[in-house]
C-alpha cells in the first residue's frame, strides 16, 4: 500500500507543478506568446518537471503520463511494475491557454489497478486536495434544492443531459476533468458523469482523492474503475455523493435499457 511518503509526495508535485504552471503563463503572455504556444509550452514544462521529479525521488517506480510518447504510453513493462504514477501534468490545456482557472494538475500512484494515494491541485484557485489530508465528504443535500451536475462547458456527453433530463437536474459547466470531478468533492457540485473521450491520467488522480473523500466512484455501469491496463482509454465514470449513487445508478441502468 501506499506509504505516507507517497500521500505526500503527490500533495507536493501536485502543487509544485501547479505553481511552475502559473509561473511560466504569466511570464509567456508578459512576452506576447499565443495561446497555442502558451498550451504547448504548459505540457511540456509540467511534464518534464513530474518525470524528473519521479524519476528522482521515486526510481524504482513506473510512471504513465498524458504527455508521454505513445511508445512510452504502451510500453508493456508498466503492467507488471507494483506500482505505477499516473499522471496529468495539465489537465484543461484549453482553459490555461485562454487564461481561465478551471484547470487542474493531477498525480497519483496505482498498486494492483487501484489508485492508492493521489492529489489534484487547482493551481489558479490554491487549491491542493489530496490523499495525504482526506478532504471531509460534502454534507448531504436537504433534498429541496435540483442536483447538481458538473459538466463540460464545451463538449457536455449526451448521457449527462440524458440523466439530467430525467432526474430535473442542474448543468453547471465548468472546464477539466479535475476540476469538475473536485467540484463534487467541494460540495459545488453533486455528481460528475461522464462518457466518452477520457483516458486513465483523466481521472485516476480526481478518483483517488474522490474515493479519499468517501464519494462513489465506478464506471457507469457500476464496475469498479481499474487502472494501469495496456488499454489507456477510460472512457466513462460517475463521481457523486453516497446518498445519490442508488438515484444515478437506476437512471443510467433505464437510459441503457433504452439502448
Amino acid at each position: 500500500m501506499a506509504t505516507p511518503d507517497d500521500h505526500r509526495l503527490a500533495a507536493e508535485l501536485a502543487e509544485r507543478t501547479g505553481t511552475l504552471l502559473l509561473r511560466l503563463r504569466d511570464r509567456l503572455v508578459a512576452d506576447g506568446a499565443s495561446a497555442d504556444v502558451v498550451k504547448r509550452c504548459g505540457d511540456l514544462a509540467a511534464h518534464q518537471y513530474l518525470v524528473d521529479r519521479l524519476a528522482t525521488e521515486r526510481p524504482a517506480d513506473a510512471v504513465l503520463s498524458e504527455e508521454a510518447t505513445e511508445d512510452e504510453q504502451q510500453d508493456h513493462a508498466r503492467l507488471t511494475a507494483p506500482r505505477v504514477w499516473i499522471v496529468d501534468p495539465l489537465d484543461g490545456t484549453r482553459e490555461y491557454g485562454e487564461g481561465r482557472s478551471d484547470w487542474a494538475v493531477h498525480v497519483a500512484i496505482v498498486e494492483e489497478q487501484v489508485p492508492t494515494a493521489g492529489a489534484v491541485a487547482i493551481p489558479a484557485e490554491g487549491i491542493v486536495l489530496s490523499t495525504q489530508h482526506p478532504p471531509a465528504a460534502p454534507s448531504a443535500s436537504a433534498g429541496t434544492a435540483p442536483v447538481r451536475f458538473a459538466v463540460s462547458r464545451t463538449r457536455p456527453p449526451a448521457v449527462t443531459q440524458q440523466v439530467a433530463d430525467l432526474l430535473d437536474a442542474e448543468a453547471v459547466p465548468m472546464g477539466s476533468a479535475g476540476v469538475k470531478a473536485m467540484a463534487v468533492v467541494l460540495g459545488r457540485a453533486d455528481a460528475y458523469i461522464h462518457s466518452g473521450g477520457q483516458k486513465q491520467w483523466d481521472n485516476c488522480a480526481p478518483v483517488a482523492v474522490a474515493l479519499a473523500a468517501g464519494l462513489w466512484c465506478s464506471r457507469l455501469d457500476g464496475s469498479p474503475l481499474r487502472y494501469n491496463e495496456l488499454n489507456v482509454e477510460l472512457p466513462d465514470l460517475l463521481i457523486c455523493r453516497p446518498e445519490l449513487r442508488d438515484q444515478l445508478r437506476a437512471a443510467l441502468d433505464s437510459l441503457a435499457e433504452r439502448g
